[in-house]
């Protein structure tokens, strides 16, 4: 099937016009360097759409990905009607294919991907077998799962047709399918105490005519979002919500990509690729990207083939220059940051610090750290409040606490109020409140669910009238608990008390 040039230009511009959406889920696994990075991504799905333009029917599709091995895949997705995708290795690669049995004794394939009508219009739910105009939209999804893409170097994607020469075998047809797949990787570790990055590059799918030339110029536009949760690939279809359309999730509004010849910029190649970073918050658990797509109708200089827009730019489409939307991909990486996340809780207020500042909370409750860091955390209870101990990674009353920074580390400190007062000297009542006021004996701590009670730091609060509070102690090193005495009586660490009067429990410890 031999093209001359002009026919193959016109072919790749129709196919341009004419191909819908490619939803793309790339989850990209990325080798954790120990003590090298402040965040992880993991996993590693895709998945896109694709329109059959070849004017004829087709049997099955196929991928090639360059610099992958068999071992980096562990997912290949259901095909539709074609079903699983078999994995064949060759030297450099790997090819997943998709296609249909056929039938020697009818000499018919079981199944065939109609073409494309031109001009019909196509919704991403076209290209599944559940989409009602599935049978007849000449529309197919894919998809794939791979461990690693860091040696991956191109990937792309044919339709399969009957080989005329050999009836019941399939072969490709030319040209090929652009499948774009953005590439998602760490920037170099930032200094402590600063946020991670990850950043997402995609290039240019169509490659010029010449090597001297540039190839066809696209509008290119990016849409991004975080959100506090890990993503699945049914979550990366449109309309659910999760892929970020909104004008106030715009990243770019407008930039032109276009593969370059080496020569152009001294090699810079600065429109054949485009990166964007994000900043990965301490809440993150994914990141998502919208691309689109749009086809460049401005002029091009008549020698290089370069885009050249109106604005000069190249950052806004200025009149005749935007023409139909020809692709689109959603794209998103579940992260994992290295960090140390604070909550309080309880009736009442304080700080919880970390040695070197990067938390202070109060206002700053989350830092990203380099992996392995040991961070010390200090609570500092308010005025009328009392600390009354760690949750989380964190446990006890001490008011210090050390934690590892790998992964998200979520700590809590509970601070609890305290209105002291009441007659003098052995407690009163303040209005509809009684005092708690607890002794000991020997050596330890006894907490209090209620009123603050931290004894030894507080060991006296004002208690609303019949509340029932449980106190615990706990022994000090090299002591042992024996018994309560006063108002609480028996030999178990916890005691409960109701306050319907002045109490003043003992917690007694003797040393071993």
């Amino acid at each position: 099937m031999k093209e001359d040039k002009s026919s193959s230009f016109v072919r790749r511009n129709l196919r341009q016009i004419n191909m819908f959406l490619t939803f793309l889920l790339l989850l990209v696994w990325l080798p954790v360097l120990a003590l090298a990075q402040t965040a992880t991504v993991q996993g590693n799905l895709s998945n896109f759409d694709v329109i059959n333009e070849t004017g004829q029917e087709t049997h099955g599709f196929e991928i090639e990905i360059q610099g992958a091995s068999e071992g980096d895949l562990y997912y290949t997705g259901f095909g539709q009607r074609y079903g699983r995708g078999t994995v064949t290795p060759y030297t450099g690669g790997v090819r997943i294919r998709w296609s249909s049995p056929y039938d020697s004794t009818s000499h018919h394939y079981s199944y065939s991907t109609p073409t494309y009508t031109p001009g019909t219009p196509v919704s991403w739910n076209d290209c599944y077998l559940a989409g009602s105009r599935y049978a007849v939209s000449g529309c197919e999804n894919f998809g794939q799962g791979m461990r690693n893409i860091s040696t991956i170097t191109l990937i792309r994607g044919y339709w399969l047709i009957d080989d005329p020469d050999n009836p019941g075998s399939l072969i490709r047809y030319n040209p090929n399918v652009a499948i774009p797949s953005p590439n998602w990787f760490f920037p170099p570790p930032p200094p402590p105490g600063s946020a991670p990055t990850v950043t997402a590059e995609v290039e240019a799918p169509e490659a010029p005519e010449a090597p001297e030339l540039f190839g066809d110029a696209q509008w290119l536009k990016i849409y991004t979002t975080q959100l506090p949760r890990v993503l699945s690939e049914e979550d990366l279809q449109t309309g659910n919500g999760v892929v970020p359309q909104d004008p106030a999730q715009v990243e770019v509004s407008w930039d032109i990509i276009q593969s370059e010849p080496a020569s152009n910029s001294n090699g810079n190649r600065r429109r054949s690729r485009k990166q964007n970073t994000t900043i990965i918050a301490t809440a993150t658990r994914s990141i998502v990207r919208r691309y689109e797509t749009y086809k460049f109708t401005g002029t091009y200089d008549a020698i290089s083939h370069e885009a050249l827009c109106a604005d000069l730019t190249c950052t806004a489409p200025g009149a005749g220059e935007l023409g139909d939307q020809i692709g689109g991909s959603n794209s998103a990486v579940n992260v994992t940051p290295d960090s140390v996340v604070i909550t309080k809780s309880g009736t009442g207020g304080g700080n919880v610090d970390s040695a070197d500042k990067f938390i202070a909370c109060g206002n700053k409750c989350g830092s990203t750290f380099t992996a392995g860091t040991v961070v010390n955390l200090t609570v500092k209870a308010n005025s009328g409040s009392a600390f009354a101990g760690w949750t989380g990674a964190c446990s006890g009353l001490s008011l210090t606490c050390s934690v590892t920074a790998n992964g998200v580390v979520n700590v809590g400190a509970i601070f609890n109020t305290t209105t002291t007062g009441g007659g003098g000297g052995g407690g009163g009542t303040t209005g509809s409140s009684f005092t708690l006021q607890v002794a000991k004996g020997g050596t330890g701590t006894v907490v209090g669910n209620v009123g603050g009670i931290n004894c030894g730091n507080l060991c006296q609060s004002n208690i609303a009238s019949n509340t029932t509070v449980t106190l615990t102690a706990t022994p000090a090193a090299g002591w042992s608990f024996v018994n309560w005495t006063g108002d609480c009586a028996g030999t178990s660490t916890t005691c409960t008390v109701t306050m319907n009067g002045n109490k003043k429990p003992k917690a007694n410890f003797v040393r071993q």
